[in-house]
């Protein structure tokens, strides 16, 4: 495809990942008032976010290896419609329980966009020349992030749309997305003969699906050590071991075990995790550290992520261009996990305090980490990877990044709770003030109804709280740097195929 081709097919796609990422974003604002309405609860607030998180994150390397099988245009249509209809159903949902599965849908559709889109622009774009495309993707991220909180408050505040809104608008776009996907994008299918490795993707949810949950609700359904907590480590286990198994003996595994044969492969998936890890875990809180520990709007707090994504914006864009000039990649992504590690070290230094100018620039040095980081991981991957085995192989690092990021925001939410809780309780028993219980400590207050003095003590404890949790987060991305050191740095090659594929392609017969 020329360049003007796969600009006119990349613009399908990006639409398409900006619905489908905008619909994670866009009702973070607007949750407490969804669940008032529908009359939830805690829990139920939970598994809003759970639900949507649960099968994004289990169904994308299972449409990563679809798309090795069957018409990848033909997928990502699909997965439009299976959004467009998980919102509809969303906007229309009548109790929380109703809503806790409509979003389940919708993750389905965010999970294979999440995936097709990266293996379609391996499809039509040479990994050398895939640098400076994979930026668009950086762009689309960032501007999901910071448009997502802004809309979603602007709806829920205007009262003739309300918050059915915040399902309803990504339709337009997902629609829009379909239509120019069947006009401008143009693949060629190759017709294979095969099975789909039913069992191996039942055990691979199932065993991802019952992590999750742990993951999800340990700490605040149930102790980190409980019965439950052994059960359902002890399924989730097994389930994965069987999967391991049965992947081992299929024709057309879900996951080819011998995609790890690969070191760059192997390095990078564990590189991913520990990013999820670091990025998301710690990232995700940031929004509540500015409305409850500096006092700000929502919206107020979500244009203070102008910093961080802006970073982010800018390193995705000036590195995937720099690697497409030069073929070169190692350098800049060992430089990416350097600066996360140095961004979450300064960002561990924060509290209530901190001027926003110093905290501003410690979430751009740490967006700027991100954005050298975390495409050119997908990048060395489908370097390495056959094309025959694109779609797998790069849902795999995606489904890794979105498993360390759920994990992370589990656990260092519950560091989050255990230390404000802990500073709460000092805090009040210093002014004299008895808490009514250990669960009150925990609870998110409404700031602007406490006193002064008990207002300061809760935002010191979150400001501090906040802090604490980025260099426990810093870590991770040092795991992160190590393993990237030892990756073996291979030229972009210039080709869609493998030169190994090549050589196997039909020869045409030499004319006279």
């Amino acid at each position: 495809m020329a360049h003007r081709e796969v600009l006119e097919a990349l613009s399908g796609l990006l639409l398409g990942l900006f619905v489908a990422m905008l619909s994670s974003t866009v009702v973070s604002n607007a949750l407490p008032r969804i669940v008032a309405d529908l009359g939830g609860s805690e829990s139920g607030y939970t598994w809003v976010v759970v639900a949507t998180l649960l099968t994004t994150t289990a169904s994308t390397p299972i449409w990563g290896k679809l798309a090795d099988l069957f018409s990848k245009k033909v997928l990502v249509q699909l997965a439009l419609v299976i959004f467009v209809v998980g919102s509809i159903l969303a906007g229309l949902a009548p109790s929380m329980g109703f809503l806790i599965g409509a979003r389940a849908v919708q993750g389905v559709g965010v999970g294979a966009m999440t995936a097709l889109v990266q293996v379609v622009i391996a499809t039509i774009v040479s990994p050398r020349e895939r640098g400076r495309y994979s930026g668009y993707l950086g762009a689309v991220f960032a501007l999901a992030t910071v448009s997502g909180p802004l809309i979603g408050g602007l709806i829920v505040d205007t009262p003739w749309l309300g918050w059915r809104w915040c399902f309803y608008v990504g339709i337009p776009f997902a629609a829009l997305a379909f239509v120019v996907l069947q006009k401008t994008l143009h693949l060629l299918v190759v017709r294979r003969d095969v099975s789909i490795d039913f069992w191996g993707a039942g055990l691979i949810t199932g065993g991802v699906s019952v992590l999750l949950i742990w993951v999800s609700l340990a700490g605040h359904e149930f102790d980190w050590l409980s019965l439950t907590t052994a059960w359902m480590v002890g399924l989730g286990v097994v389930l994965l071991a069987a999967a391991v198994h049965t992947e081992s003996r299929v024709r057309e595994p879900i996951i080819p075990l011998r995609l790890f044969r690969d070191r760059t492969t192997s390095l990078s998936v564990f590189a991913s995790v520990m990013v999820g890890l670091a990025m998301f875990g710690s990232t995700v809180f940031l929004s509540q550290y500015f409305q409850i520990a500096r006092g700000m709007s929502p919206t107020r707090a979500g244009l203070m992520s102008l910093a961080l994504v802006g970073g982010l914006l800018v390193s995705s864009i000036a590195t995937g261009r720099i690697i497409s000039a030069s073929g070169l990649w190692k350098r800049y992504l060992v430089g990416g996990t350097s600066m996360m590690v140095v961004g979450l070290l300064l960002l561990g230094t924060i509290d209530a305090h901190t001027s926003l100018w110093v905290v501003g620039a410690f979430m751009a040095v740490l967006g700027l980490g991100m954005g050298a980081t975390m495409q050119n991981l997908v990048l060395a991957v489908q370097n390495n990877a056959a094309q025959s085995d694109i779609g797998a192989a790069s849902s795999l690092v995606a489904f890794f990044r979105t498993m360390g990021g759920s994990i992370g925001v589990s656990v260092l939410g519950a560091i989050l709770g255990h230390r404000v809780s802990d500073s709460v309780l000092t805090g009040l028993a210093r002014l004299g003030v008895p808490a009514t219980s250990e669960g009150a400590s925990r609870a998110i207050p409404d700031m602007a109804a406490l006193p002064a003095p008990v207002r300061a003590v809760f935002e010191d404890a979150f400001g501090a709280a906040t802090g604490h949790i980025f260099l426990v987060a810093a870590p991770f991305a040092l795991l992160a740097l190590v393993a990237v050191l030892f990756i073996r740095e291979v030229p972009l090659r210039t080709t869609i195929e493998r030169q190994d594929e090549l050589e196997e392609l039909p020869r045409e017969p030499a004319t006279a």
